[in-house]
């Protein structure tokens, strides 16, 4: 069986113990050089994905965003019910492929408009 070594036993450890200014030195220059390198590819080279933060209805005093989240609701009271409609069809046995796949998109659809998206 190997023997362990200990930590002591290492060379880069006890070089981190006896020179401590040394290793903070190096760790700032690393941080350092990582923050700039990090603004950099922020300013030029911008991340594609934006976020979409908004504001739940019920903090929202816009009335567009009012207006928006009635009609929603309308859209999702919609396809709730042709959901049902499939479920009806589903328990005479009678669905097709196309119904299936109807049955994905309006839960896709639903999901939107509860996640606001």
């Amino acid at each position: 069986m190997a023997k362990p070594l200990k930590l002591k036993d290492r060379k880069w450890f006890s070089w981190i113990v006896n020179n401590p200014k040394k290793v903070y030195l190096y760790s700032m220059i690393f941080l350092s050089v990582s923050y700039i390198g990090s603004l950099i590819q922020g300013i030029f080279f911008p991340s594609e994905t934006n976020f979409k933060i908004t504001t739940p209805v019920l903090y929202s005093k816009s009335q567009v965003v009012q207006n928006k989240s009635s009609h929603n609701g309308k859209e999702m009271e919609k396809i709730v019910k042709e959901l049902e409609t499939l479920k009806i069809k589903r328990d005479r046995k009678a669905l097709e492929k196309k119904d299936s796949l109807r049955i994905d998109y309006l839960f896709n659809q639903y999901e939107k408009l509860k996640n606001g998206l």
